[in-house]
């Protein structure tokens, strides 16, 4: 009697199966999500710097979350202000969730009155451009932490 399953037949299976799942896992990962924040923010600094803030995290795939933000760290500075218009654009990420924690910054600026400011900052593979309008003054630079958490 013949075997139902031929070795040549086992292999084709083995590599169907195989490229079935390697399909599952490329879909998987194209289903990324882009999200932005909008945010507003108070801080100060005399050589430690620390902000407070509340946003709204927004994903294109439906996900959207109420968000507490904090900074905090040291350097050279002096000042006090707000920003009243931020906004961040996130690098895609597979979740929402991939997005709350804490990420490295690393800034230096000078301002009087009306403002406006950029800063990039990375946790892991995942990266957050800010700008943003605000009022205040400041001078310096700075480095330190900057977190997302879920309100």
């Amino acid at each position: 009697m013949k075997p139902f399953l031929n070795t040549a037949m086992l292999m084709m299976l083995i590599g169907f199966f195989l490229s079935l799942t390697l399909l599952c896992s490329r879909s998987a990962e194209a289903k990324e999500t882009t999200c932005e924040m909008t945010f507003s923010m108070k801080s100060w600094s005399v050589f430690y710097k620390s902000g407070k803030g509340t946003g709204t995290i927004t994903c294109d795939n439906g996900e959207r979350s109420k968000v507490r933000l904090r900074s905090h760290g040291g350097g050279l500075t002096f000042g006090k202000g707000k920003i009243v218009d931020g906004h961040g654009t996130f690098s895609k990420a597979s979740s929402i969730q991939e997005l709350y924690g804490a990420y490295a910054t690393a800034g230096a600026g000078a301002g009087a009155g009306d403002s406006a400011s950029a800063q990039a900052l990375t946790k892991g593979e995942i990266s957050l451009t800010l700008t943003g309008n605000g009022k205040g003054i400041n001078i310096g630079f700075d480095f330190g932490k900057f977190t997302i958490r879920k309100k």
